[in-house]
């Protein structure tokens, strides 16, 4: 059994050092590309996280598999020349989150199936999420830590199942490092109408959905797996919504974070850290919430990349008959064509709703970037700036690019300008993280 290098989190942590780690939890090629060549220049680890959402054993609403998205990266890496040996995929929500409509037999054969998937296809950071009630579960009761526990476990097993099969082909593939619990909005982020705030987790739910999960991996005889449980995950107070952000308040959060000091062998992963300030994000670091997840910020800034350019584009082609992309357009057409996505978040009268589908910072604009019709209007916008954009149009809307462009560190290409938007935000994360000096 390999060792997985992500449990060196664990120890540096508790050796008192402000150290973590980003996961960049997106499909979307701009963000990937863009944490790659992001870690290629410090010559850092990078970690890459689907969710159950994403990618799943029918393809979820990327299109992709585990198998195919773990192709997918590792070719954008190898195409950009960045080492993969430090590079490490995530599963995150992995339980019976999209499968919640059948009963419990059902819905757990579905979970098992993708947590297989998932680890035989080698992501090796693996999030056991069974906190969802099923279809078989009283809507009226709380689940119990025992049930979540429980079926935390099953899925466990499975994983162990899928890595000891993986090891037959692929003799030097990391044994899985697990996260558990789940005290975070929905994925996607809350779908409330009215910003309720956002409660630290209380210790005493901590240390019992801890005791729980660990008596649960002991009586199913899976000690040293229970040892690969890096990360709970828990509410230290944050939260992304459509706003923007609840910040960070680590005095809310001082008794969670007094108390994990208690525990040797794990640490936090806070969910929904999109749009803290990399202050706020250095904080959470340092009171040991080492694993920052974040995807909606990044594809928030992806999508303001591109709508940058649109704009740019009307400008530059006004009163020609050039073919503009008219991406913003075809974007919110494609919504209006399919609500699902958007509508259970999105709430105000129609101009406020019109405004959330193109800017909220919940984004949920990037379910639909996979759509033929953006794609095709986005090759259209690359194509009319293919020389790159005119340097007053770039100062107006891309300002820190436009720097960069003067400067020659960035190529004026439209591709290059909309990565770049996006690591404007990994940066955010690189300096809360400093996890160059992980490995």
């Amino acid at each position: 059994m390999k060792y997985n290098p992500l449990l060196k989190l664990v120890s540096v942590q508790k050796e008192g050092k402000a150290i973590g780690i980003y996961s960049c939890c997106s499909s979307n090629p701009f963000v990937l590309k863009a944490a790659l060549l992001r870690a290629k220049k410090d010559n850092s680890c990078l970690l890459i996280e689907s969710t159950a959402n994403q990618v799943d054993q029918f393809g979820g609403y990327s299109g992709m598999t585990p198998k195919d998205f773990k192709n997918y990266v590792f070719k954008l890496a190898q195409d950009i020349g960045f080492d993969t040996t430090k590079l490490f995929l995530g599963g995150d929500h992995l339980g019976p989150l999209t499968f919640a409509k059948y009963d419990e037999e059902k819905a757990m054969d579905l979970a098992k199936t993708l947590i297989y998937d998932y680890v035989y296809a080698g992501f090796s950071k693996i999030h056991l999420d069974t906190s969802m009630k099923v279809n078989s579960d009283d809507p009226n009761v709380r689940l119990s830590d025992e049930i979540i526990a429980k079926r935390g476990v099953e899925l466990a097993i499975v994983a162990e199942k899928a890595y000891q099969d993986l090891l037959k082909i692929d003799e030097n593939a990391p044994a899985p490092v697990y996260v558990v619990g789940s005290e975070v909005p929905i994925p996607g982020g809350s779908t409330a109408a009215v910003d309720e705030g956002v409660s630290v987790t209380k210790v005493e739910d901590f240390k019992a959905t801890y005791e729980t999960f660990k008596k649960a991996f002991e009586n199913a005889g899976l000690n040293e797996a229970f040892k690969r449980v890096i990360a709970m995950v828990v509410q230290p107070g944050v939260e992304e919504k459509d706003s923007g952000c609840t910040e960070y308040d680590r005095a809310k959060a001082s008794e969670l974070v007094a108390e994990i000091k208690k525990y040797p062998n794990i640490i936090f992963e806070g969910h929904s850290t999109d749009y803290q300030t990399k202050l706020k994000l250095k904080e959470l670091v340092e009171d040991s919430v080492n694993i920052l997840k974040v995807g909606p910020g990044l594809s928030f800034a992806a999508r303001e990349g591109l709508f940058a350019l649109a704009y740019a584009e009307k400008e530059y082609y006004k009163n020609t008959d050039v073919k503009l992309s008219n991406l913003i357009e075809i974007l919110d057409e494609a919504m209006l064509a399919d609500n699902k996505y958007w509508a259970k978040h999105y709430h105000g009268n129609e101009n406020e709703i019109a405004l959330k589908r193109k800017f909220s910072f919940s984004d949920r604009s990037r379910y639909y970037m996979v759509d033929t019709k953006v794609k095709e209007a986005i090759n259209i916008l690359f194509e009319n700036f293919k020389n790159g954009l005119p340097l007053n149009l770039l100062s107006q809307f891309m300002p820190i690019q436009y720097t960069k462009v003067r400067e020659g560190i960035l190529e004026n290409k439209p591709e290059s300008l909309v990565i770049d938007r996006v690591i404007n935000t990994i940066d955010e994360y690189l300096y809360a993280t400093n996890q160059k000096e992980l490995f």
